[in-house]
């Protein structure tokens, strides 16, 4: 006994069945159909109604050699490299003057628009309608659509908001139009007749943010140099237009930017020029009147000699002057802060290399500085970081260039000293003679010094013109009509792959939030309790009052032949016993226990047994309508003593088969059933059939069925499938443990194969298992056109020929 039930307790052998796995996702193949195609059209009416992008592409060379240039513009165009030139070109690229510049150039004032069913479209660069602007103010002009429709060749309407209102008014071709501060004619070209078209008025502004949304700069290839430009707009004609501007723009805006230092170097001569030359003229007029009243036509030899000294070192003491000059200017920029400073001057045609490092260095900080203010604020650690770099640098660049500005001031007095020497030669000079040296002096020294400005002037010049833009254009940009988004082919195939997901994944939720049981697997991994059959469920309706007993009205049904196997299983239970007390039962109601127990009793008695059919439910039987009988009289009137046996058996037209009614509600139904006189009447039936059927209430909602599992010989326990919960199926083993008993087995009754809600496991009969309380029955799962039913030839909604019938 303690090794039976050992083994009871012990849940059979269940392997992982993949190909159940595919069945059960196929299972609802409808489903995930029918969200591909949800997800398809879904799909289709996104790409219907979201407005097409289109890219464009330009390629811009930034060029690292620089133009040779003389000694006067030895530091122009710093020498840029790596990542923060890339950066610092990138933010000029985007920033808003080179933008809006590049605005200018292209045809801006008027856009015009077709209305189509989804959306409204751009018509650039077509111009349907011919308007001339007659007044327009850039900062104040009417921003709103305005609605042309042709009328004739003389007239249109424009229709427009004004405060708020709709406005709609005819006007004629060529006369002026005044709409808020703008002023405009209309001129009639013959075409468009009857069209409606829209506009509006732009100003530059009004394109920034849609350029700047749409442009994205990156380097093509590391330290390549090379910039790869996309422009991203829903025209693409126009990203192609803009992104060509921005480039030409740019190149435009490099070169001044490169010719900037050459340009104040010649406006600091042209200053300096301008004084000298005055200088010049007055010298030689005063040398000219100095000899007409003196008489003197010529200084001696020795007095020439020491004038030519002076002059020479005076020369060179003015051309520092110039040169220190121009240094603390450019030293005052650099503490001022300016950007893009540069050496303006240098005398001597020594290059500065340390300060023209520092200066490089200098700028590509402040480049860089600028770069980062796009992206940290003025507190963070980058900005602050590079902060401290730009102070580093621009203190060694203002101690350099202190240091190269006392360098000229020694210059400037070691000459001081020198000419001391020759002017105290000079003074030994008759006055006369003294007098014209010194007018001849000032004459040479500002002719010489104009010279020498003159020269480097046109020097300047010359580096300025050939200066080239720091850039190269590789690929101009072509306009592309394919669309970059939304990208229909991946749009469509993730709508596929997430129809698929959600067709699948709504087959998984349904099976994680099903609680019911619908396979014979699925209680077996719940309960050791055996099963010892299936019935299958009626392929028709089953009215709940219905007098016919299946099993007898459908013997050839493959639901007769399921409750045969269950006939045939019930016969190896209690077999040493003669006479035998069925007891049937559920959870709850609506499982089908009184369904069970009338076709199960039915079908008994046509194997020469004598059966007999109790209603013992109490409380809401329905057996008798069944039997078609009253049920005045029954069980409950037996047990309160109020009638006889004989007096409550009904004999059926079925041989061998009789049933007793529950009869009239009792006041105690559950009272009742555990009085001795139950016991008596199982012992009187027992006696006079051989198979005892009980029909009892849900042992899950009442307690009347207790006494009946206690007393009988077999506990069958009914579990429908798609009705009864998984609890349900360990409520026999708890009643087994209980009250000690051994006797229950359980039925699958109405099964249907379902894949969806079927479990992914198949049991095995195998092993330790093998030989333990398991009984043989088919759940008859494909044998349906096996020929051996009525209902063989069930028909399927893919065969084509039933509608023809």
């Amino acid at each position: 006994m303690e090794e039976t039930e050992k083994i009871q307790q012990k849940l059979p052998n269940q392997e992982f069945d993949y190909l159940k796995i595919g069945k059960i996702l196929l299972s609802r193949w409808y489903w995930i159909a029918a969200a591909v195609i949800v997800c398809y059209i879904t799909a289709d009416i996104y790409l219907w109604y979201t407005p097409k992008t289109y890219a464009t592409a330009a390629t811009l060379k930034l060029e690292e050699k620089r133009p040779e240039i003389t000694d006067l513009l030895g530091a122009i165009g710093s020498n840029e490299k790596g990542q923060t030139r890339i950066q610092s070109e990138t933010y000029v690229l985007e920033s808003p003057n080179l933008i809006l510049t590049a605005v200018k150039d292209l045809d801006y004032p008027i856009s015009f628009y077709i209305e189509g069913r989804v959306r409204t479209n751009e018509l650039y660069p077509q111009k349907p309608i011919d308007i001339k602007l007659i007044r327009f103010d850039t900062l104040s002009y009417y921003a709103d659509l305005i609605t042309y429709h042709a009328i004739n060749n003389t007239s249109f309407t424009l229709s427009y908001k004004e405060n708020g209102q709709d406005i709609k008014k005819t006007f004629l071709y060529n006369n002026p139009v005044n709409i808020g501060s703008t002023t405009f004619v209309i001129t009639y070209t013959g075409e468009n007749k009857d069209a409606t078209y829209l506009f509006k008025f732009n100003g530059p502004n009004d394109f920034y943010g849609r350029i700047r949304g749409g442009l994205a700069i990156g380097e093509i290839a590391k330290n390549s140099g090379i910039l790869g430009l996309r422009e991203t707009d829903a025209n693409p004609q126009f990203a192609a237009d803009i992104l060509n501007k921005l480039v030409y723009e740019y190149l435009i805006y490099d070169r001044i930017q490169k010719q900037q230092s050459a340009s104040q170097i010649i406006k600091f001569i042209d200053q300096q020029l301008d004084t000298i030359s005055k200088r010049v003229n007055k010298s030689e007029d005063d040398i000219q009147q100095y000899k007409q009243s003196s008489k003197l036509m010529d200084v001696s030899t020795a007095a020439q000699s020491q004038l030519s000294k002076a002059t020479d070192l005076e020369t060179q003491r003015n051309l520092l002057k110039i040169q220190a000059r121009s240094t603390q200017d450019f030293k005052q920029d650099v503490i001022k802060g300016k950007d893009n400073v540069s050496i303006n001057f240098n005398v001597d045609g020594v290059n500065d290399q340390a300060s023209a490092a520092l200066i490089t260095n200098y700028n590509s900080l402040l480049n860089s500085r600028t770069s980062l203010l796009k992206i940290y604020i003025n507190s963070s650690p980058p900005i602050r970081d590079i902060d401290r770099q730009i102070a580093y640098v621009k203190s060694a660049l203002i101690d350099n260039i202190t240091t190269s500005l006392n360098h000229t001031n020694q210059k400037i007095s070691y000459l001081n000293d020198q000419l001391d020497q020759v002017n105290k030669k000079i003074a030994t000079f008759p006055v006369a003679e003294r007098e014209l040296a010194s007018k001849n002096r000032d004459f040479d020294i500002n002719l010489k010094v104009y010279t020498f400005l003159s020269e480097k002037r046109l020097d300047a010049q010359m580096s300025r013109s050939a200066i080239v833009p720091g850039a190269s254009i590789v690929e101009k940009a072509q306009a592309n009509f394919s669309p970059v988004s939304p990208n229909e082919h991946d749009i469509k195939r993730t709508a596929v792959f997430l129809g698929l997901a959600i067709g699948l994944g709504l087959i998984i939720l349904i099976r994680v939030l099903n609680p019911y049981i619908y396979d014979k697997e699925t209680v077996e991994s719940l309960t050791s309790i055996p099963i010892i059959g299936v019935i299958r469920k009626f392929p028709h309706k089953v009215d709940e009052g219905s007098n016919d007993i299946l099993v007898l009205t459908q013997p050839k049904s493959v639901f007769a032949e399921s409750v045969r196997s269950v006939r045939t299983n019930l016969s190896f239970l209690a077999a040493e016993k003669e006479n035998k007390v069925i007891c049937i039962t559920s959870e709850v109601a609506g499982e089908g226990k009184s369904f069970v127990a009338v076709n199960l009793s039915s079908t008994l008695s046509l194997i020469d047994k004598k059966v007999i059919l109790v209603a013992a439910d109490l409380r809401r039987s329905k057996l008798h309508k069944t039997f078609h009988v009253p049920n005045d009289a029954g069980l409950s009137n037996y047990l309160a003593h109020q009638s006889s046996l004989d007096d409550i058996i009904i004999h059926t037209k079925q041989e061998n088969f009789d049933f007793i009614p529950s009869g009239p509600v009792p006041p105690n139904p559950s009272e009742l059933l555990h009085t001795e006189r139950m016991k008596i009447l199982i012992e009187e039936l027992r006696l006079r059939y051989d198979i005892v059927m009980i029909d009892t209430a849900p042992v899950g909602l009442v307690s009347d069925s207790i006494p009946l599992v206690r007393l009988s010989d077999i506990n069958v326990f009914v579990i429908r499938s798609g009705k009864s919960k998984f609890y349900s199926a360990t409520i026999p083993q708890r009643i087994d443990q209980e009250y000690q008993l051994n006797n229950s087995v359980i039925i699958l009754n109405a099964f249907e194969e379902d894949l969806l809600h079927s479990r992914y496991y198949t049991t095995k009969f195998t092993g330790d298992n093998y030989g333990s309380r398991y009984y043989y029955y088919s759940d008859y799962i494909g044998y349906e056109s096996s020929g051996y039913y009525i209902d063989s030839n069930k028909k399927r909604w893919w065969d084509i020929r039933r509608w023809f019938k």
